[in-house]
């Protein structure tokens, strides 16, 4: 058996999350009807480096399977693409010890968040990035991030449902990409909770609006109560873009 690590990227508009879920569209369900289709009619289970929701995009999720066939890792991204549909594209394949695992031995993510603020919304990039019109005091949000960065217990920016016990994550850097009428919050950390970017940037569209102050993130993060910090922004603006393995 080999064991083999892949790189996708996925356009999120049309499914309903990376996850299979009964009768719905979704990343793995395609992955695997492909390398199901490609042995035979065996059933080929992917391993993820994590999940992302409906909507949500991937420049650099990766995942692992095994498999007995004899196929060069090379060749794996062309037989891959030739099932998959045109919203998924393995965009790399290499063969890998057989203790590697996509998710348990990840040791940082970067997200991405892309927001434009022209008057009118895009037509064209609708779905993949979230129309904010209004004014940001990008100082402020820039002095918010600072609290952020670090280990902290992120309660205040997870669903408040989550079965996850331990909420201690550690975010390395954030870092905003101004790109004509385009942000780009850029989030690396050793780990996210379930709809913790997406509430993050929400929380820092409030202080760039003045409606929360830079200087309460440290209460907030305290204070660990889900009704603390800002909305959840819309998934389609959210992009897992890489995720960081040792050597």
């Amino acid at each position: 058996m080999m064991r083999v690590k892949c790189i996708v990227s996925y356009d999120g508009t049309r499914f309903s999350g990376y996850q299979v879920q009964p009768n719905k569209r979704t990343i793995q369900g395609e992955i695997e009807e492909a390398l199901c289709k490609i042995h035979k009619g065996q059933l080929i289970k992917i391993h993820a480096s994590g999940r992302t929701d409906a909507y949500v995009h991937a420049i650099g999720q990766v995942f692992h399977f095994d498999t007995n066939l004899a196929i060069p890792a090379e060749k794996w991204p062309y037989a891959l693409n030739s099932l998959l549909p045109e919203d998924i594209v393995i965009l790399d394949a290499s063969n890998v010890n057989h203790d590697f695992h996509s998710r348990y031995h990840a040791t940082a993510k970067e997200y991405r968040y892309r927001i434009h603020q022209q008057k009118m919304e895009n037509v064209f990039t609708r779905n993949y990035s979230l129309h904010y019109p209004y004014k940001l005091d990008l100082d402020a949000i820039k002095q918010a991030c600072t609290h952020l960065c670090g280990t902290h217990d992120f309660t205040s920016f997870c669903v408040a449902k989550t079965v996850v016990e331990d909420k201690v994550r550690t975010i390395n850097s954030i870092e905003l990409i101004e790109d004509g009428s385009e942000i780009i919050f850029c989030f690396n950390g050793n780990g996210f909770l379930y709809n913790m970017v997406r509430i993050l940037v929400g929380t820092l569209l409030d202080v760039g609006q003045g409606l929360i102050d830079a200087e309460d993130i440290p209460t907030i993060l305290n204070g660990r109560d889900r009704s603390l910090s800002g909305k959840t922004v819309p998934g389609h603006g959210l992009y897992l873009w890489k995720v960081y393995y040792d050597n």
